[in-house]
């Protein structure tokens, strides 16, 4: 889920730059340091927009390779994209491999297990780079749109790339779009 938040970092500014902190300075360097980093709290940065306060400069002893840098404490708000256990998401199928597919959800990709994509045995097509159905010729491929339901998560803060998230399309109204699962009613006799 995609939010706005008003979030407090310090930055640090080098000697060089020490003639314009200003707001505009500011936000450059926090769009350096945070966006596109995950946090476990606020999810992951996805743009700084404005800065609201800059704090008194400190200056830190001791900081090899840092000398004459002063740290400024900033309060700004930002755009973060946290996803969130049983959200629902529309993405879109940015790789298929024989396990599953990998669906862009925001800045983050999630695994949508070739288990959780349909009742029906998918098999992998590496050819063309798709799962495919030999009972009813449904197809899912690099580029489809996909909704489906986060149902695990694990961040890495340390290492984004190792960030894991579980989707899931085996319930009503998730899939591919285009062929989307509905409730039927019974017909008559079953």
């Amino acid at each position: 889920m995609y939010k706005r938040v008003e979030l407090t970092d310090t930055i640090e500014v080098p000697p060089p730059l020490l003639g314009d902190v200003s707001p505009g300075l500011v936000k450059r360097l926090l769009q350096d340091k945070l966006e596109g980093r995950l946090d476990e709290d606020v999810g992951s940065v996805v743009s700084v927009i404005d800065v609201h306060d800059i704090g008194d400069g400190r200056v830190l002893p001791g900081r090899r390779g840092h000398e004459g840098s002063v740290y400024y404490e900033a309060t700004f708000d930002a755009v973060t994209f946290d996803p969130q256990m049983q959200e629902v998401v529309d993405g879109e199928v940015v790789e298929i491999v024989n396990f599953g597919a990998f669906v862009g959800i925001g800045p983050v990709d999630g695994l949508l297990h070739v288990s959780q994509i349909s009742d029906e045995y998918l098999a992998f097509d590496e050819e063309n780079q798709q799962l495919a159905s030999r009972e009813s010729n449904q197809t899912l491929g690099v580029g489809d749109a996909v909704r489906a339901r986060i149902v695990t998560k694990s961040i890495d803060e340390r290492n984004p790339r190792d960030s894991k998230i579980g989707l899931t399309a085996k319930q009503v109204g998730l899939g591919k779009h285009g062929w989307l699962r509905e409730e039927r009613a019974p017909a008559a006799g079953e």
